[in-house]
């Protein structure tokens, strides 16, 4: 089973502050681990809502608001991608990771699994799932869809 991991946003990463050289030191060491452990698809911090934007669709309608975004406690800072073998696997790993608030504020993190074409059973056809396949095979190394 594949997971995302994701870590939420603080008032100093909206920021754009970012963490000390002992924190990359701590999270980096978390990380080998990871990919020692064979477990480890991905993880990428994400910068400030400031440079990003969010598009609403309201029927044909689409209309795109730029960042910042309200609400930093509901924004993503990050994430890991990481496959195992249940999600007790993925909370137990996680558990010890070394996530700091940096606002004096308790923070957590997310974890959420990633569907696969498997998971969607007799709702896909043998046609959406040969399309499925397709889009793995051509797309960049290490792209899954579901």
């Amino acid at each position: 089973m594949r997971f995302m991991v994701i870590t939420k946003a603080t008032a100093d990463s909206e920021a754009g502050v970012l963490p000390a050289t002992e924190d990359f030191e701590t999270m980096g060491a978390f990380i080998e681990e990871l990919v020692d452990a064979g477990v480890l698809l991905a993880a990428e911090g994400i910068g400030p809502s400031s440079t990003g934007a969010r598009i609403y669709f309201d029927g044909d309608r689409k209309t795109v608001v730029d960042g910042p975004f309200t609400e930093s406690k509901e924004l993503i800072a990050g994430f890991y991608l990481v496959e195992m073998k249940s999600i007790e696997e993925c909370v137990e790993w996680f558990k010890r990771c070394p996530v700091k608030s940096r606002d004096g504020e308790p923070t957590n993190i997310e974890i959420r699994r990633l569907y696969s074409a498997d998971d969607f059973g007799e709702q896909l056809t043998d046609e959406q799932r040969s399309a499925v396949q397709r889009r793995e095979e051509s797309a960049a190394p290490g792209y899954r869809s579901a």
